[in-house]
């Protein structure tokens, strides 16, 4: 960056978050931020807290105390519908569709899901988006595991969302279509300017398309930075870097 510039404002962050559950810290002090079209991995070993912190930015969970902020606005406060009115949309580990609808009426449903009612024509923008191409009459259950991802994934880019907080969208993928699901990133952060925070155990995936890389262990954030540096990192070899295996974080 040139001397006199300044680094562009984060788009969506949290400060100090703290959960509890059952009576059990799950997180503690964590503190990150995005700006439009970055690409923020993060990665920890299971139980690190990584799904609970998603549970937390999009609204399905209510901290303990901390904040979360989108465009500069507190919007700790804010359920998940209204946080994604404002443009943050959550996928999540499973691709879990209404399995008794067809792709026609799953889009429909998702169209009319809040307001403003949003048409065919932005259905198809969606679908078109990510590649989507499937008659509407088709099932949703004969859809497989790559399939329900990219429609689910399209029916949130119809609403065009500023920000998404993917959980896993690797998991359960075949190489082949784990690089499908990396050129479907890079579009939508570097093409589209989406920020994305993406929870993903694929370092392969992490290591093509994440600008920066945070990693969690026990609730907290115990580095950040490059891929590079977070791995070369003694507090992540001292969590778990023994469990790197092939590439892949378990």
């Amino acid at each position: 960056m040139h001397a006199g510039t300044t680094a562009p404002a984060a788009l969506f962050g949290c400060r100090d978050i703290a959960l509890d559950l059952g009576g059990r810290q799950i997180l503690h002090g964590i503190g990150l931020q995005v700006r439009r079209g970055e690409v923020l991995g993060i990665i920890g070993p299971n139980g690190a807290g990584k799904t609970s912190l998603l549970e937390v930015l999009s609204g399905r969970i209510r901290p303990k105390h901390g904040r979360v902020e989108f465009e500069g606005r507190d919007v700790t406060a804010l359920p998940l519908y209204e946080r994604a009115r404002l443009g943050i949309g959550r996928t999540f580990q499973t691709p879990v569709v209404p399995d008794e609808l067809t792709v026609g009426e799953t889009f429909k449903a998702a169209r009319q899901a809040c307001k403003p009612y949003l048409t065919r024509f932005d259905a198809e923008y969606g679908a078109e988006v990510v590649g989507f191409k499937f008659a509407a009459d088709v099932p949703t259950a004969k859809l497989d595991a790559l399939d329900r991802r990219k429609l689910l994934l399209a029916c949130l880019l119809m609403r065009r969302p500023k920000i998404l907080l993917m959980d896993e969208p690797a998991a359960g993928l075949i190489n082949s279509e784990v690089d499908e699901i990396d050129q479907h990133i890079r579009l939508l952060s570097k093409d589209m300017n989406i920020a994305v925070i993406i929870v993903e155990h694929r370092i392969e995936l992490l290591e093509a398309i994440a600008d920066r890389v945070m990693v969690m262990d026990a609730g907290a954030t115990i580095s950040e930075g490059s891929l590079a540096h977070v791995l070369a990192d003694a507090k992540v070899h001292a969590a778990y870097f023994e469990n790197v295996v092939e590439g892949a974080l378990t």
